[in-house]
């Protein structure tokens, strides 16, 4: 395994070369950080059998499955919408959303969209609750922080916030 900055300067190098490069060229990785550096096309595979292609936006905005949702970090909720409202089929939690319609709806929350408080923000109550850290794991400058709360989700953020927030497991917060 290469360390945090030869990885990157090697992701770096790749990606020129790709650049560089006229032709269709096809990169196997395990990593979706490699593939999201480096692709501007995605093919992931599951037990060897195609679950989505296209390029890195629609599958980061529209994944068609948890296992693509799970494997580029982004939280994928399920619910019943009414409007401006879906309540999340896991945990009956009502959440605020732009007009989702009506019927069965995923909710996509992106980890670096969850803003962590170690005490209740002010302003509007929508869509933010107590949660516990379940977890903190170093992702070179970032972090991925796991919550168990109303709404199980994975934030992302800085290490200074880490530090500030004195994010550790067992911490509670408001998400």
């Amino acid at each position: 395994a290469l360390d945090v900055q030869t990885r990157a300067s090697v992701r770096r190098d790749v990606r020129a070369h790709l650049d560089a490069f006229a032709g269709v060229a096809l990169v196997v990785t395990h990593d979706p950080l490699d593939a999201l550096a480096l692709a501007s096309q995605v093919v992931v595979l599951e037990d060897g059998r195609l679950v989505q292609a296209g390029p890195i936006d629609e599958l980061t905005t529209r994944p068609r499955s948890r296992y693509v949702a799970d494997l580029l970090g982004v939280n994928l909720l399920h619910g019943v919408a009414d409007g401006h409202t879906v309540r999340l089929d896991a945990t009956g939690v009502a959440v605020a959303v732009a007009d989702a319609g009506a019927g069965e709806v995923a909710v996509l929350v992106h980890p670096h969209a969850v803003a962590l408080h170690r005490a209740e923000p002010e302003g509007s109550p929508r869509n933010r609750w107590r949660a516990r850290v379940a977890g903190v794991e170093l992702l070179g400058d970032r972090v991925r922080v796991r919550l168990d709360g109303a709404v199980p989700l994975t934030a992302e953020v800085t290490t200074d916030a880490v530090r500030a927030l004195d994010l550790h497991e067992g911490a509670e917060v408001w998400a």
